[in-house]
This record gives structure tokens, C-alpha cells and sequence, in this order.
């Protein structure tokens, strides 16, 4: 991406998934750099861009707002595994390789989007084949 690339408030909130007024929210907090210029006419960069899918990440992660501010001030960069509770649902993808080879996945704590999943799933069981067929030729 081009750091002098410039969205509007709209096309920052289309690549950021996030809403316009979470937006200026953050602004507001001074976890994020003010805009170039006001109201409609107002210009975000790349930065903001960077610093925004950051934010989303973390607080995805169950990371507090003040703790970001933490984090974007400098302070070392150790995010602790969000707390499992009692009775929280969990998603769990299972990949049976062979028989007593089984691959399981939580990506939403993984941090993979569906395609990655895939995309990993097929990295996986293409090194499986790659291990039993040299297995094989022994």
C-alpha cells in the first residue's frame, strides 16, 4: 500500500470493518492520529489505516481500551490469552489426517480467517502425504 494514499471516512471504515462513530471514538481518545482536515472533508492515511486494523485486533483479543493506550504509548507488547469462562462456547475444527493423526483448530484464537484455515488445512495434509510416502519408499 502507498503511504500517501488518503481514504475518506467511509472508505476507512469499509476496510477497517469498523463504524464511523467507533472512528472518531478512537480519535477522540487519542488512540488513533487526528485526520487531515474536518467534517466531510477530512483525509485519513495509511497510518491511520495501520493503527485502526491494530486496535481492531486487539480488542478482538479481549484487550481493554486503556491497556491499547499502553500498548500504542510503547509498553511492552505482551497480550495475555483472553480468560476462558465457565460456560463460553468455543468452535473447534477437527482435521482427521489418518487414523490416530488429528489436527484440531480454534481459529478465531488462532487468529485464521476461514480461507487461512483452508489454506493451513491444505499445507498440513500435504506435508502428511509428503511424510508417508517417503515412510512408504522405506
Amino acid at each position: 500500500m502507498e503511504a500517501s494514499k488518503e481514504f475518506t471516512l467511509d472508505e476507512l471504515c469499509a476496510l477497517t470493518d469498523l463504524n464511523k462513530r467507533t472512528v472518531r471514538y478512537y480519535v477522540q481518545l487519542g488512540l488513533v492520529d487526528r485526520p487531515q482536515g474536518e467534517t466531510r472533508a477530512a483525509r485519513y492515511g495509511a497510518r491511520q489505516l495501520e493503527q485502526l486494523l491494530q486496535i481492531r485486533r486487539w480488542v478482538q483479543e479481549g484487550v481493554s481500551l486503556e491497556r491499547i493506550r499502553e500498548l500504542l504509548a510503547g509498553a511492552e507488547n505482551v497480550v495475555p490469552q483472553r480468560q476462558r469462562a465457565s460456560g463460553s462456547v468455543e468452535v473447534w475444527s477437527h482435521l482427521l489426517l489418518a487414523d490416530g493423526v488429528e489436527l484440531q483448530v480454534e481459529a478465531g484464537r488462532a487468529g485464521l480467517s476461514p480461507e487461512q484455515l483452508r489454506q493451513f488445512y491444505a499445507a498440513v495434509m500435504d506435508a502428511y502425504a509428503s511424510v508417508r510416502a517417503v515412510q512408504d519408499q522405506q
